[in-house]
């Protein structure tokens, strides 16, 4: 190995322990970041004459007493308005067989949802939000600045599925948040109506609309929960939403209309949507670190603008999807609201939507065991793409036969001066024997997108979610068979089973493949066989540690069948005696030969007239 590759394997190894130590240091600078942002927003809360609850030392008695007689003054002109402020909060659920919506009448704004049919890893109940821990507050001009969270709406109406909260004004106008849950879905209509609302003035044109939602871990591994954990926002006539996250805090100004957005965790989302579409918005995102003890996985906010039509009555219709990231019964709604699901860009997505998710709902229609269903999946991938393979590893047996034809024309042209008659003749070899020494890049080549197909499906994959096979308890997360109790860098908490029989896989697979290949003259041969055998396992291993056991467990089949098929055609198809006679009957045949061989030659030619040159000097 030269001294380049050397220095490379070095810069590899400082970058990847570089970024483990960088991660950590932002986590930590997170967390102090949040800390400041909330300061300054109770600042200016405080500063605007909003309500701040704030908790202060204990008092003596007397003090007490002597606070509980001062009258209190009145924050808002209006005097529903202040009795509103004041009225004490009750709660109301919407329930249907899929979530449990709780709602409080302080705000009329969203309190709890429970997803019924799904657990958390632990095996708790599933909250997408839990109690206190989202916020929805309308804020508007109505004579003095108000905000709804501050007040208690009343119950207008009430029934199993839909309730009605109304605020009223001293003028006879009122402001209305109607919430109705369908029978059989996770889908929440809403209404948010201004009636009568003389005392917003005419000038007025637009509302804002705040939501804010801290959402809890629901997976057992943090790492692979926040990477495919994040803000997505839709604009219409685009091919997919805009994302912001993936296991980093960012935010995003928007000064155009906005159809829908998503607080979306690895595999289930609160979607809101504006039937009429926002004005406006502006989005963050601040993940909380691994060992935050309330086990909170991001905070999200959006802060929306929505228009206003003023000396008149306003019915905003929106509507709320509370429930988990399955691709159909998204698809279903006709909003792409599917495409919060990674499944790749346009190629990749395609190949995932229309053939990957299609072929693994039809082996489920029959078959419940999903590790069972991976391996179907992968046999009949394999299968598929076989034709185009065979030639390849059929080129690559070829070369393994080869061998010792080869190391006899490195030991014919020892000398760097002969490198151009040592390739001529290697190349004459292989076309007589009919390989093709290129040919070993076409499987990669050709199975890379469906590598990164399952890359992308498998983790995402709310199906496996808490599927177990063999020794995996979850199959959307690792398989852990050593807990460390403590982070090593690169690796974790643990060691996955199935990722390190990836890798041991891929180590040997490499070895086969490679087993026709001449380097002992050849440093860079040397240098590309040390990478491939050795640093993309160990590599491959460091990045599926942490990730879905399915995704693991589908690249150690994908290996182990690739294998039995180069072995087959070694030890059945491609004979050393039928590779010998095809030799001996191209002998005599005039060497034919293609324009990739007259293009290196030509090089190579280059090359030794620029060193001779130079030995004249």
């Amino acid at each position: 190995m030269d001294k380049n590759s050397v220095t490379g394997f070095i810069l590899i190894a400082v970058i990847l322990f570089g970024f483990t130590f960088y991660q950590s240091r932002q986590s930590r600078k997170a967390a102090a970041l949040q800390a400041q942002q909330d300061s300054i927003a109770l600042a200016q809360r405080i500063a605007s004459g909003d309500t701040v609850i704030t908790v202060v030392p204990a008092v003596n008695e007397e003090a007490q007493l002597t606070a509980s007689v001062e009258p209190q003054s009145a924050i808002y002109k209006d005097a529903a308005l202040e009795a509103a402020h004041n009225a004490e909060a009750s709660f109301v659920t919407l329930e249907n067989d899929k979530i449990a919506l709780t709602l409080t009448t302080m705000g009329a704004q969203p309190y709890d949802v429970l997803v019924k049919e799904y657990f958390n890893y632990d095996s708790t109940a599933l909250h997408i939000f839990q109690g206190g821990a989202a916020s929805y507050s309308v804020s508007v001009y109505t004579g003095e600045y108000i905000q709804t969270k501050d007040f208690n709406f009343q119950v207008a109406e009430k029934s199993d599925t839909a309730v009605v909260f109304r605020l009223p004004f001293s003028d006879g106008g009122y402001i209305e948040q109607r919430y109705a849950l369908q029978e059989g879905s996770y889908m929440v209509d809403s209404e948010l109506s201004f009636i009568g609302m003389k005392s917003i003035p005419r000038n007025v044109s637009s509302i804002d609309i705040d939501y804010s939602m801290i959402i809890p871990r629901m997976e057992k591994g943090y790492k692979n929960e926040a990477q495919y954990s994040k803000l997505d926002f839709y604009q219409e006539g685009d091919k997919k939403p805009t994302e912001i996250g993936r296991s980093r805090n960012g935010s995003k100004r928007v000064d155009s209309k906005v159809s829908w957005f998503a607080f979306q965790q690895q595999f289930f989302s609160a979607i809101f949507r504006a039937k009429n579409q926002f004005a406006s918005g502006s989005f963050d995102i601040t993940f909380f670190p691994q060992e935050d003890e309330s086990r909170n996985l991001m905070a999200c906010n959006a802060k929306m603008r929505a228009d206003y039509r003023p000396g008149q009555d306003n019915v905003i219709p929106f509507e709320m999807y509370l429930g988990p990231n399955h691709y159909k019964t998204l698809r279903e709604y006709g909003q792409k609201y599917e495409k919060v699901i990674p499944l790749g860009g346009s190629l990749v997505g395609w190949f995932t939507k229309y053939v990957i998710i299609p072929l693994f709902d039809f082996f489920h229609r029959f078959i419940s065991n999903f590790g069972i269903i991976i391996l179907l999946m992968t046999i009949v991938i394999k299968l598929v793409v076989f034709p185009l393979t065979y030639k390849s590893y059929a080129s690559s047996s070829i070369m393994a036969i080869l061998k010792p034809e080869i190391e006899k024309i490195n030991a014919k042209y020892p000398k760097q001066e002969d490198a151009m008659k040592k390739q001529q003749a290697t190349m004459a070899l292989y076309n007589k024997a009919g390989a093709n020494p290129m040919g070993g890049c076409l499987p990669t080549l050709l199975t890379f997108p469906i590598l990164w197909a399952m890359f992308r499906f498998f983790p995402a994959s709310i199906e496996l979610r808490q599927q177990p096979f063999l020794w995996a308890h979850d199959l959307s997360t690792y398989d852990a068979i050593v807990e460390f109790g403590h982070r090593v860098p690169l690796i974790g908490d643990h060691l996955s089973l199935f990722a390190l029989l990836m890798a041991v896989t891929m180590w040997i697979y490499s070895k086969m493949t490679m087993s026709g290949q001449a380097t002992a003259n050849d440093p860079n041969a040397q240098s590309m066989q040390f990478m491939t055998k050795w640093m993309m396992p160990i590599m491959m291993f460091f990045i599926c540690n942490s990730l879905s056991a399915a995704l693991s467990y589908y690249y150690l089949l994908s290996q182990l069948i690739s294998m039995l098929q180069i072995w087959v055609i070694r030890k059945f198809i491609v004979k050393p005696e039928k590779v010998y006679a095809r030799m001996a009957a191209n002998e005599n045949k005039p060497v034919k030969k293609s324009k990739w061989q007259q293009r290196l030659e030509e090089a190579q030619r280059m090359q030794e007239q620029q060193m001779r040159q130079q030995r004249k000097r």
